[in-house]
This record gives structure tokens, sequence and C-alpha cells, in this order.
């Protein structure tokens, strides 16, 4: 059992949760995430990525969405109350320039509505090894931006806002930012972790420049350790499970029309959501 020692509710539908899991706090990097189960005996086994993590306090933190049944009933859960079974760190580690090989250099972050939370460890890995971070956060309304404090600590003026309706920041698209930061050269990374269509678009913006593009699929999984095959995908000419291989692939390599394709398969209630989301971005 781990039990929740501080909930925040950041906007209508979103949670910040810390529980404690002291072996996972130990041992997780930036990148990787968890496999949660709200009950013992039975429910859904819901992947939340490790927004971050304490050693000290032997905690790490999810930054979830209610989105179905399961991360409804989690939401519910208040401070001494406990979670059945965190299950990780899964997944591989990301790879941080200046730490992991190469020197540092200019990093491009895009993280849209909920994928700001994942995007976290990231940023501050990268910048902890010596990187210029540049972050661009983009939300439908300035009402359902998460972590924003978090993310300008890291990147300080170098955060860029975007919101559909222009309520905080630009109006407009994260693509367009992205493009002029390409334009203007020395741009050696970009990580985008968001809505697919967003990560499709950043990935098609940044390859006409040559811009390494790495994203973060957030498919369906169920077991986490690649036995099901939910969370099957094609990146160039190969299959990989999210789960294992993931969840950072090349972005410029991913069959993107595949995965949105099957993930309106196993989330029919998302649908909508994705054609607005694919208006916008046409």
């Amino acid at each position: 059992m781990n039990k929740i020692v501080a909930k925040e509710q950041l906007s209508e539908n979103v949670f910040r949760m810390e529980v404690e899991a002291p072996l996972i706090a130990a041992e997780r990097k930036a990148g990787q995430f968890v496999i949660v189960m709200i009950d013992e005996d039975k429910g859904e086994r819901i992947p939340l990525t490790i927004a971050d993590a304490s050693k000290e306090r032997g905690t790490i933190t999810l930054i979830f969405q209610t989105v179905g049944a399961s991360t409804l009933k989690m939401s519910h859960l208040e401070v001494g109350d406990s979670i059945a079974a965190i299950l990780g760190p899964l997944g591989q580690p990301t790879h941080i320039m200046g730490r992991d090989g190469g020197k540092p250099g200019k990093v491009v972050c895009v993280g849209g509505g909920i994928g700001v939370a994942p995007m976290h460890p990231i940023a501050q890995a990268l910048k902890a090894a010596g990187n210029d971070v540049t972050i661009i956060m983009g939300a439908r309304n300035k009402g359902l931006f998460v972590m924003e404090k978090e993310m300008r600590e890291i990147a300080g003026d170098k955060l860029i806002l975007i919101t559909d309706d222009g309520s905080s920041g630009r109006k407009g698209l994260v693509t367009e930012p992205l493009k002029e930061l390409c334009e203007a050269g020395a741009v050696d990374e970009v990580i985008a972790i968001g809505p697919p269509i967003m990560m499709k678009f950043c990935a098609l913006t940044t390859k006409p420049y040559g811009v390494k593009t790495t994203v973060s699929l957030n498919t369906i999984m169920i077991d986490g350790t690649g036995m099901c095959g939910g969370c099957r995908i094609t990146v160039g000419d190969e299959t990989k499970f999210v789960c294992v291989d993931g969840p950072e692939f090349d972005g410029h390599k991913v069959d993107w029309d595949q995965m949105l394709k099957r993930m309106a398969i196993f989330k029919p209630q998302e649908a909508a959501a994705k054609e607005h989301a694919c208006n916008l971005y046409k």
C-alpha cells in the first residue's frame, strides 16, 4: 500500500498527488513512468509518468487527469488514504544531453496540456546537465496550465506560453514559436510531450530543419511489461512497444497515422477532442 501524503487540485480535472514509494523514488530517472492500481483485488492498471520524486521523503509525485472511472475514483482519494499498488519505475529513461554523452546544447521542450507534467523532470535534468533550455507550454486556455511556476523556475524568461484563446501568453499553436526557434538556428534537440496530434505536428515542423525530435508516446498500456501488446506502434520499419522500448521515440520515424487510428479504437471517448485538435493544426 502506498500512502498519499499530499494532494492538490491543479485545474478542473487535473490533480497532483505525492505518494509514499521509497524504492521507486530512489531509482527513478527522468522520462520513466509507473503503473498504478487503486484497488488491491480489481481495477484498471493506470500508466502515469513520474512528475517529480524525493529520495529524502521517499515519495513520488503523480499528476493525472480524470478521463475515466479509475482516474475519477483516484481523484476522490485524500491525504492519509492509500493506493493499493504502484509498479515501477518502468520504461527507458530520457537521454540527457551533456550527461549521457555529448556536450550540453540548446534544447526546446514543448509541453501540451497535461504533457507538461512528464516534461518537468526531463527539463529539470536537462538544465542540471548544463543545457540551454527553452520551454513552450500550450493549453486551450489559461486555467488549464499546470506546473507553470515550476517550469518558469527552470526556463526563466525562456518560458513561452501559448493558448488557443489568447487568455495567457500568445494566441496560437505551440508549433508557431517552435518554427521560429528552428528558423533562428542553433537548436540541437526538441522534446515534445502532449496530445499525439500536437507531437505529430511538432515533428513535422522540425523535420525540414533537420532538428532531432524526441516524443513521449502515451498509448494504451495494460501490463507495462510488453506482454499484452496493447501499446504496439511502428517506428521506422520496426514494431515497438511503448512500455518497454519507450516511452520516447524519434518523432520523425513514428507512424503517426497508425497510432492515431489505434488510439481512436481503444479510446472512443477521446475522438471529439482529437478531432478538435486536428482542426487546429490544419
